[in-house]
């Protein structure tokens, strides 16, 4: 089996990471592209003595950590869109380590040794960086937050994590009509919106109804992701994979409202 063929089936959750990781589609998109650019520049460069998921992602911190394809591209994007002052103020409360440890545990399932080959670190250190990135973010952003979601099980366990991280939730609704009412009724700060629906309506329609009358951070949760970080089209930033764990979905609510301009500081 050729490289790119081990390498294919990663490759929507190395875009997920990279969309958490900057806080847009098109920025982890483009460390996506660039990393696999590396890869076909350089073959021999790619890690051949690890996991090929594990090879992939060391790659993109490469080009993550390069002074070199980022800093100046990126914050003339981030000023463009209006977010560089925030951006800035909470990148400066919170170390690029602690959140990429925190990303690499909690949604894309790394082992703590697994994370600390990543970020080259000593594998005692990315307990500290994870427990270090939620006790900033927690005590940083605080949102009232819209639940899209049908089945009722799943939707009490989201707005028990939703509640424990101390934010409020506006409503719960199961459909499309229900949902954009809820927020046209009271306007969210972020919205975790499942894909399909009670009535056969989508989750996906429902975001885009809402984003339609003003702008809010969502996060999809969906049993198939891979179908959303095609990189070919407008798709989420950020995705929970069904099943969830809880820490998952912490870490997700946590990274979206980190690059929401109007996510209001806990005092």
């Amino acid at each position: 089996m050729s490289l790119g063929q081990q390498l294919a089936p990663h490759l929507p959750f190395l875009r997920r990471y990279g969309r958490a990781l900057t806080g847009s589609q098109t920025h982890g998109d483009q460390y996506v592209r660039a990393t696999l650019e590396a890869i076909v520049a350089a073959p021999d460069q790619f890690p051949r003595d690890v996991d090929p998921r594990l090879g992939l992602y060391r790659m993109f911190q490469g080009i993550w950590n390069s002074t070199n394809f980022d800093e100046d591209a990126e914050r003339a994007d981030v000023l463009a869109e209006g977010h560089e002052a925030t951006a800035r103020a909470r990148l400066a409360r919170m170390t690029p380590l602690s959140r990429q440890a925190l990303l690499l545990t909690a949604m894309e399932g790394f082992t703590q040794e697994d994370a600390a080959f990543l970020i080259e670190v000593d594998a005692g250190e990315v307990d500290e960086l994870v427990a270090e990135a939620m006790a900033e973010i927690e005590q940083q952003t605080h949102a009232r937050v819209l639940i899209i979601e049908d089945e009722p099980l799943i939707a009490m366990d989201i707005e028990t994590i939703v509640r424990d991280l101390g934010h409020d939730v506006t409503g719960v609704a199961v459909t499309r009509d229900e949902a954009v009412g809820l927020a046209m009724e009271d306007r969210p700060g972020l919205v975790l919106a499942d894909i399909q629906l009670a009535d056969d309506s989508s989750g996906i329609d429902a975001v885009k109804d809402i984003l339609a009358e003003f702008d809010v951070p969502v996060i999809f949760i969906t049993a198939f992701p891979e179908r959303l970080l095609t990189g070919e089209r407008p798709e989420p930033t950020f995705l929970i994979t069904k099943p969830f764990q809880r820490s998952t979905v912490k870490a997700a609510i946590s990274q979206a409202l980190f690059f929401d301009q109007n996510t209001v500081p806990v005092a």
